[in-house]
C-alpha cells in the first residue's frame, strides 16, 4: 500500500513538472509571437514634396529617392540620437531663427547647423569648432577672433553671422542654396570644380564625395523628422524638451582676471557662466586692446 502511494506521488510530481515546463515553453513562444506582433521595423513613406530653402527636391529620380530614404531611415530608427536632436532643437532654434532672418539666410539652414554639430559646442576630429563647425583658417578669414583665450567660433551670434556670409557667397558663386549647402561640406572649389568637370549645374546630377552625397539628404531628413516628430514615432511632452534661460547682456571693455570670481558677482558659478559664454576659453579674459565684449547673464 505504501509502495503504491509512493509511486502515485512520484507520478504526480513528474506530471506537474511536465505541465509546468510546457507552460513555460508556451509562454516563451507566446512572448516571441507578441514581440513579433508589437515590434516592427517598417519601411517609411517618403514625402511627395520636399524642398530645401524653397528649392524643390526631384524625389521622382530613383537615385534621389534612395538617398533620401537612407537618411530618413537612419534618422528615424536611431531613436536615441533623434530624440536628443529634437530636444536640442527646441533649446537653440529660438536663438538661431531670428539670427538667420537678420542675416538674410533661409530658415532651413538651422537644420544645416543641426547636421553639422548636433548643436553641441565641441571640436571635431579635424579641428572644426562651434555650432557651425568652422575651421580656424575660415573663421579668421571671416573676422572671428580665435586664440587660446577667446574663440568666437563658439559665439552663437557671431558665428551665425559668418555662416550666413559664407553661405550667401557660395550661393552667389554656385547659383543655388542647395549647392551652397553642399559647398559648406565640400568647399566652394571642391563643388565648383566637380560641376565643371562633369558639365552639370545642380547638386542632384553631380557625383560628389560620399560625405557630400549624403549631406543634403541628412539636412532634409532632419528637417522632415523634427518638423513632424510624431509622424516618425517620437513621442514626448513639452516638459521633456530642453530650454535655455533668457539672458541679458553686459558690456566689458577691460580685462577679467578671474572669471569664476566675476561670475559670482552675478550669482553664477563658473560652469553656469561658461554655458552662456562658451567663447571665453580660459578662466580669465586678457583684453589688452580694451575691445568691447558682450557677455550673457541669465535673467533670474
Amino acid at each position: 500500500m505504501k509502495k503504491s502511494f509512493r509511486l502515485l506521488t512520484l507520478a504526480s510530481i513528474v506530471l506537474v513538472t511536465v505541465l509546468f515546463m510546457n507552460a513555460i515553453h508556451e509562454n516563451e513562444v507566446q512572448s516571441i509571437t507578441n514581440t513579433h506582433k508589437n515590434y516592427k521595423i517598417q519601411a517609411l513613406e517618403l514625402p511627395a514634396n520636399l524642398n530645401l530653402a524653397g528649392e524643390r527636391v526631384p524625389i521622382e529620380i530613383p537615385d534621389v529617392r534612395e538617398r533620401m530614404d537612407r537618411e530618413l531611415l537612419v534618422n528615424t530608427y536611431w531613436q536615441s540620437n533623434g530624440l536628443l536632436l529634437i530636444k536640442r532643437a527646441n533649446q537653440y532654434f529660438p536663438i538661431l531663427e531670428p539670427l538667420l532672418k537678420k542675416y538674410g539666410l533661409p530658415d532651413d539652414f538651422k537644420f544645416l547647423a543641426l547636421a553639422e554639430s548636433g548643436l553641441i559646442d565641441e571640436t571635431s576630429s579635424v579641428g572644426a569648432a562651434g555650432m557651425w563647425h568652422f575651421m580656424k583658417t575660415t573663421g579668421k578669414e571671416y573676422g572671428l577672433e580665435i586664440n587660446k583665450n577667446v574663440d568666437e567660433r563658439y559665439h552663437i551670434e557671431k558665428s551665425t553671422k559668418v555662416a550666413a556670409e559664407y553661405l550667401k557667397k557660395s550661393k552667389e558663386r554656385l547659383g543655388s542654396w542647395t549647392l551652397a549647402a553642399a559647398a559648406y561640406n565640400a568647399g566652394n572649389y571642391g563643388v565648383a570644380s566637380r560641376l565643371e568637370t562633369q558639365q552639370v549645374n545642380n547638386y542632384y546630377d553631380a557625383l560628389l564625395p560620399d560625405e557630400t552625397e549624403r549631406y543634403i539628404f541628412r539636412i532634409l531628413a532632419l528637417k522632415e523628422v523634427i518638423s513632424n516628430p510624431r509622424k516618425y514615432g517620437f513621442v514626448f511632452d513639452e516638459s521633456d524638451l530642453y530650454t535655455l534661460e533668457k539672458t541679458r547682456e553686459i558690456e566689458v571693455d577691460s580685462a577679467i582676471t578671474n572669471i569664476a570670481r566675476f561670475a559670482k558677482n552675478y550669482g553664477l558659478n563658473y560652469k553656469e557662466f561658461k554655458k552662456y559664454n562658451p567663447w571665453l576659453r580660459e578662466n580669465h579674459l586678457n583684453n589688452k586692446s580694451r575691445k568691447l565684449y558682450q557677455i550673457k547673464i541669465p535673467i533670474r
